[in-house]
């Protein structure tokens, strides 16, 4: 299931920043909006090349110690990025208020936040069973 959150947290963020390109995200970016729109655009774009190839290195490197590191960290990064989306909603140039950027956006954070769920102690132990038979248990325990 871990695997299957990182694939579609991952697949949400990349096809968001499609999305930033119409909404021109980059005049919300504290270093780009200060620049001529045309370099800041272009900008915008070429810097997601080297932003996405470090993120499939890490994400699905060969050390299982780097790939669960990444994994979490980037998981983290996707409830931020949505907290931080959140803030500038009220921003004059933020045009992220279609459903498809907020699905886009909220399905990311919700992804990071099931996969950092399933990273909780125990939670392994519940996905493997069964949450039936955890709770069949627990009503054993305590008739």
């Amino acid at each position: 299931m871990r695997e299957w959150l990182v694939l579609l947290g991952f697949s949400l963020l990349a096809t968001h920043e499609l999305d930033a390109m119409t909404q021109s995200e980059w005049r919300l970016l504290f270093v780009l909006r200060a620049l001529p729109e045309p370099l800041a655009r272009d900008l915008f774009v070429v810097l997601h090349v080297p932003l996405f190839a470090v993120l499939i290195a890490l994400l699905w490197h060969a050390s299982a110690r780097v790939r669960s590191a990444s994994r979490t960290v980037f998981a983290g990064f996707l409830v931020v990025h949505a907290a931080i989306h959140h803030r500038l909603s009220d921003h004059p140039l933020y045009q992220f208020d279609g459903i498809l950027s907020q699905g886009l956006i909220f399905g990311a954070a919700v992804a990071g936040a099931l996969f950092l769920l399933s990273c909780w102690p125990g939670a392994d132990r519940l996905s493997r069973g069964s949450i039936a038979a955890h709770h069949k248990n627990a009503a054993d325990r305590h008739p």
